[in-house]
């Protein structure tokens, strides 16, 4: 199949915060925060489930997209990462997430076509990273290589391997299929070319193969749309599943969706990528001046990054600062706490993984993991906010 990249992008795709203060939104409280000691994160880091395993998550993950740099679609051409990332920035972002009890790293084949993943390793070696703590997500499903298509179950066991390389580990922790373009070219039962070949009953069996040679703990399912979500978890079975979720993108999240109904049929949990929306959650694009992007990094194929998005934005975001900031707070790290911790708040959600480039991102991720949970009347103050 074509590699095409989604409406969304494809997994932890926010451009971090730009900010230095940690605990700063204070929505809930009427004492003051207390201040946080220099060069120390004020973090109580909360877990929860995947799925019905015994794997549990970092409220907070780290999104791993960023760490494979500047890429390119070898089909389309289109940009597919990232500006290029600084590796000691990387190790102090990383080391930031750990010393707060970050324990969910997200990543991919196709970050850096395995950069990405070569590159945490490396940070977690340097850094002495204990890796029975950890739980390493990594995806397969767009880059194809060689194969005619990302789901034939010769590419994925091919790709697994090549992960379980990459990543110096013996077992991928939960293993996604990155989409949910099940159908493509592929040869039927007589040797005959077809177009339409269903790779799903055999995808999903070749991935609870893995996990029952323990290379593979939990099954995940990353998509696009509610109808490959619908069509592919009843086959896959999968543990946790995976797309976009934010402030301004409810529709896989808000009560009474057909993707709640569908994760409380299943049991599966939710991680969700993007809670920052590429930081136009965070009100750090001028809109007279809109971001111009370096080649290869995939928010140039973005429409939203335009003056009239961003000033849209700009104008309910002050009404959030208003309501969430207190004395002295930094802003940007106000509108971090309040949009991951909004996501946190709805049902089945374990995970919301931001991206980071260096330990100042990573330390303002970090500030929905200082704040409490966030209450039934801001989460609905803030979906009549953003719905109108």
């Amino acid at each position: 199949m074509p590699f095409q990249l989604p409406p969304t992008g494809f997994g932890d795709d926010d451009e971090p915060c730009d900010s230095t203060c940690l605990g700063a939104a204070h929505a809930g409280r009427d004492d003051p925060p207390p201040a946080p000691e220099r060069g120390r994160l004020c973090s109580a880091m909360r877990y929860r489930p995947i799925g019905r395993t015994s794997i549990s998550v970092s409220e907070i993950g780290f999104g791993c997209w960023t760490m494979g740099g500047p890429n390119w679609s070898s089909e389309s051409g289109a940009s597919i990462g990232w500006a290029d990332v600084n590796q000691d920035d990387i190790r102090a972002g990383i080391k930031a997430g750990l010393d707060a009890g970050v324990n969910h790293w997200d990543n991919a084949d196709i970050y850096g076509n395995g950069r990405a993943e070569r590159s945490l390793a490396e940070m977690f070696r340097t850094l002495g990273v204990n890796r029975d703590l950890q739980v390493i997500a990594t995806k397969v499903g767009h880059l194809r290589g060689s194969a005619i298509h990302a789901f034939d179950p010769r590419h994925i066991r091919n790709q697994c391997e090549q992960s379980l390389r990459n990543l110096r580990t013996d077992r991928i922790d939960i293993y996604y299929f990155h989409h949910g373009s099940y159908v493509g070219p592929g040869w039927d039962r007589a040797g005959n070319l077809i177009p339409n070949y269903d790779y799903l009953p055999e995808a999903a069996a070749t991935m609870h193969s893995l996990v029952k040679e323990a290379k593979v703990r939990a099954v995940g399912q990353s998509a696009y749309s509610v109808e490959d979500f619908q069509r592919a978890v009843p086959v896959l079975k999968p543990d946790v599943l995976q797309t976009k979720a934010n402030l301004r993108y409810d529709d896989f999240i808000r009560a009474g969706s057909p993707m709640q109904a569908l994760m409380a049929e299943h049991g599966c949990t939710f991680v969700a990528f993007g809670p920052l929306d590429q930081g136009i959650l965070l009100d750090k694009f001028d809109p007279d001046h809109p971001p111009a992007f370096v080649q290869g990094d995939y928010r140039n194929n973005r429409k939203d990054f335009v003056p009239e998005v961003l000033r849209e934005v700009r104008a309910k975001l002050g009404q959030v600062k208003a309501r969430f900031g207190a004395t002295g707070a930094n802003a940007v790290d106000v509108l971090s706490s309040v949009a991951s911790r909004w996501v946190l708040a709805h049902d089945h959600v374990c995970s919301a993984i931001p991206g980071f480039r260096n330990e100042r991102q990573a330390r303002c991720n970090l500030t929905a993991a200082a704040d409490p949970p966030m209450n039934p009347a801001d989460v609905n103050w803030l979906r009549g906010l953003f719905r109108t």
